[in-house]
């Protein structure tokens, strides 16, 4: 159960003791995760999905030992997300974390990474901060991040000839870093920003905002909110006819399921950057296949590239020959990540792994042949394109005299 941000366990195949070289004869991973709040349906108990199918097709075992899951609720507040990590890697022998859904946890959780010398792989948390001031030698910041996502959207925007922009913005660690790209990005490419309002997560009134949105004489209306926030805003915008009014909505992180969730009539025409989507080429709808006879529906990008981070783990575990956080740690920047999603990623040395990005458009009704038909790849942008580049990094171990 998931009660209190409980955690559940299961080996899976028995142990051949007698080789096993990793510490405790085992390794333990964790998944932690949004799994019954705003966020839950794009990370949640997909993530676990993922993760032991991960650990099923490695055959359960590396360095002769048992592979373990465990998972747990952060319920969005690091107190929570905190208590669970330290309980994990204090008394439960946990290797490392992985998921960590929420920004401020994240940072939280990749600082005790480092003390505890363990590991922890951030799938879900888009702050930039994990490969800037909060970078660590211990942490990798797995599917995206803020930049990435305002990057491409904005651009796509500005190139339109769009370039009055206003924000709502979720009043977190999460929001604030993702406003702050978008602003960043904006002005940078000669947009100009002119406004923004702060919405408290779960969220469920933003008449007030769209208002003020309404009267600023923007032309794009910036969403740095997610989840079911992202819904409801995009939901009240169709309400109140901004769209009609030609205030254009830009989501700056939005999934699959959101969209789902919005209705194509409603969420036809927003924009928005991913790292993966179902229907892309034959590798990824076979994952999908695989996935939704399981969970019952495609992956978002969390919960498909929590696939392809266990696994590259589990290799580097093999590689070096040890669990032993520094030499994992070293595989996983040598070897190339290559599966279903990512092709030629690689992890830099702020721990950033640089991977395509695409940038989507929710599809009109009457293009969709399918419940989950719902979105059109409009165009690849190249990893080196995507991310901040390393020489504006603020990690100490990229950091230039």
């Amino acid at each position: 159960m998931l009660a209190g941000g409980g955690l559940a366990a299961a080996a899976i195949w028995p142990s051949r003791r007698a080789l096993a070289q990793a510490s405790g004869n085992v390794v333990r991973i964790g998944v932690l995760d949004d799994m019954s709040g705003p966020f839950a349906d794009q990370q949640g108990m997909g993530d676990v999905v993922s993760a032991r199918m991960a650990i099923e097709d490695f055959g359960g075992q590396v360095l002769g030992s048992p592979i373990e899951l465990v998972f747990g609720d952060l319920q969005n507040r690091p107190d929570i997300g905190m208590g669970i990590a330290r309980r994990w890697y204090d008394q439960e022998g946990v290797d490392a974390i992985f998921g960590i859904g929420n920004s401020a946890v994240a940072l939280a959780v990749q600082q005790l990474t480092r003390e505890k010398d363990r590991i922890n792989v951030s799938v879900a948390a888009g702050t930039t901060d994990l490969t800037g001031r909060g970078c660590t030698p211990n942490g990798l910041h797995w599917t995206y991040d803020n930049y990435a996502l305002a990057r491409g959207t904005v651009s796509a925007m500005i190139g339109e000839g769009k370039r009055r922009w206003y924000f709502i913005t979720s009043d977190y660690a999460f929001g604030h870093s993702l406003e702050a790209n978008g602003t960043e990005i904006v002005r940078a490419l000669g947009g100009e920003v002119l406004g923004a309002t702060r919405a408290p997560l779960n969220e469920t009134d933003f008449s007030a905002h769209l208002l003020r949105a309404a009267q600023s004489g923007a032309q794009v209306l910036g969403l740095a909110v997610a989840g079911t926030d992202l819904i409801n805003a995009v939901k009240q915008m169709g309400e109140f006819g901004l769209t009609k009014r030609g205030i254009q909505p830009a989501a700056l992180l939005c999934l699959l399921t959101n969209v789902k969730a919005i209705g194509l009539e409603t969420a036809q025409g927003l924009v928005f950057t991913e790292a993966y989507y179902w229907d892309q080429n034959d590798e990824t709808r076979a994952f999908s296949a695989r996935f939704a006879r399981i969970h019952g529906r495609p992956p978002t990008m969390f919960q498909a590239s929590m696939w392809g981070a266990v696994t590259h783990y589990l290799k580097a575990i093999k590689a070096a020959g040890t669990d032993a956080a520094p030499a994992v740690m070293a595989k996983m920047r040598e070897m190339p990540i290559n599966d279903f999603m990512t092709h030629g990623g690689r992890i830099r040395e702020d721990g950033r792994v640089i991977r395509d990005m695409y940038l989507m458009r929710a599809k009109r009704p009457s293009e969709s042949r399918g419940e989950w038909d719902l979105l059109e790849v409009v165009k690849t942008i190249p990893g080196d394109q995507a991310f901040r580049p390393a020489s504006e990094s603020e990690c100490p171990a990229l950091r230039r005299t």
